[in-house]
C-alpha cells in the first residue's frame, strides 16, 4: 500500500508560513510530505527544510516524494519533541517558519496492520507511530489497571461513559486477551447506551484517546511549543495544525503565555520577571477548514490551524 495523505488546509498551511526563498524550515510531523512539497516548491531555488517523523513508512515515503529537492531536505526518525537535538545534529540556530501537523495519516489509518482503526475489525491493537517502541494498545488494555483504563479514556477521549468503558474492558480480559480492533470496538458499543451512539462511530473517541496515550502525544506538547517558537528569525512563522480539543487547548495556552508582556504577579509594583512580549498571534481564533474541504476531506472536520509571528 503506497503512503497516501491529503494535507489538511494546505494553503492556508503555506500561506500562513509567509514562505521566501533562502528561508530555512522545519516540518516535525512529515508524514507524506504533503505540507513538505509546497514548503521547498515555493521556497526554490535555495529554501531549505529540515524534517522529523517516528514512522520509518513516512520517513521512506517523504524521502521519495522529495527526491526532486535532492539537498535541499534532511529528515530525522525522531519526536518532533525533540527538536533542539535535531536542530544541533543538523547544524542549525533559528529557524524562519515550522509547522507542526497533528492528523494522523490516511495511510496510517487505512493500514489494517497499524491498528489505528475502529473500523478494521480484524486489526492488532497496536497504534504505534513508531513500530519498534515497546507499549502498544493491546498493552494497554490488557496490562494497565482499570482505573488507568478510565482516565486515559475520559481524559485524552472526554467519553462521557470512560468508567463503564474500562469495566467492561477489565470484565472482557479475564476471560482471555483482547488483541483486536474488533473485540476492543464490541466492548465499548455494548458500554454505551444505544441512545448516546447516534453522532458517529461509539468507538471513535476512545480509540483516539488510546493512540495519544501509546504514542504519549501530549506529553510535554506545551513546553514544545513554546521553545520551538523560540528558536524561530524575528519575523519567523509557526504554523499549528490540532486534530483534537486538547491539543488545541495546549497550543492556545503556548502562544498566549508567549504573546504576554509580563508574568510578575499583579500586587507586585514593578515588573521583576524581564518577560516581553515575544509573539503577534495571527490567528485570533483558529482557522477551520472550508465547508468544500470538509465534504472532499472529512477527515478535516475536526482540524483547527494557529498562526503565531515572532516580533522580537
Amino acid at each position: 500500500m503506497d503512503f497516501a495523505h491529503i494535507p489538511v488546509m494546505f494553503e492556508e498551511c503555506l500561506q500562513g508560513l509567509n514562505l521566501k526563498d533562502g528561508g530555512i524550515y522545519f516540518d516535525g510531523t512529515i508524514g507524506g510530505a504533503g505540507h513538505s512539497y509546497g514548503i521547498l516548491k515555493r521556497t526554490s531555488p535555495s529554501g531549505r527544510l529540515i524534517a522529523t517523523d517516528l514512522d520509518d513508512d513516512a520517513i521512506a515515503a517523504a524521502s521519495k516524494r522529495l527526491d526532486e529537492f535532492d539537498g535541499r531536505f534532511k529528515i530525522y526518525k525522531s519526536d518532533y519533541k525533540q527538536f533542539e537535538n535535531v536542530f544541533s545534529a543538523a547544524e542549525i540556530d533559528l529557524i524562519d517558519g515550522a509547522i507542526l501537523d497533528f492528523g494522523v495519516s490516511s495511510w496510517q489509518l487505512d493500514n489494517k496492520d497499524r491498528g489505528f482503526s475502529y473500523m478494521k475489525q480484524d486489526a492488532p491493537l497496536d497504534m504505534r507511530m513508531d513500530a519498534k517502541q515497546l507499549l502498544t494498545a493491546e498493552k494497554i488494555i490488557n496490562e494497565y489497571p482499570q482505573s488507568e483504563i478510565a482516565k486515559i479514556l475520559k481524559v485524552y477521549g472526554e467519553e462521557k461513559f470512560a468508567s463503564n468503558i474500562a469495566a467492561n474492558i477489565v470484565r472482557a480480559r479475564e476471560k482471555g486477551a483482547i488483541t483486536t480492533c474488533g473485540e476492543l470496538v464490541n466492548i465499548i458499543e455494548n458500554s454505551i447506551p444505544k441512545k448516546f451512539q447516534q453522532n458517529g462511530p461509539a468507538a471513535r473517541k476512545s480509540f483516539q484517546a488510546i493512540r495519544i496515550a501509546v504514542n504519549g502525544e501530549l506529553n510535554g506538547l506545551y513546553d514544545c511549543v513554546v521553545n520551538l517558537t523560540r528558536r524561530l528569525k524575528k519575523g519567523g512563522r509557526i504554523v499549528i495544525l490540532t486534530f483534537h480539543s486538547l491539543e488545541d487547548r495546549i497550543v492556545k495556552e503556548a502562544f498566549k503565555f508567549l504573546e504576554k508582556d509580563c508574568i510578575c504577579d499583579k500586587n507586585l509594583p514593578v515588573c521583576v520577571c524581564g518577560k516581553k512580549k515575544e509573539i503577534e498571534i495571527i490567528t485570533k481564533k483558529p482557522i477551520v477548514a472550508s465547508d468544500d474541504e470538509m465534504k472532499k476531506n472529512t477527515r478535516s472536520k475536526c482540524a483547527k490551524l494557529r498562526i503565531a509571528e515572532k516580533i522580537i
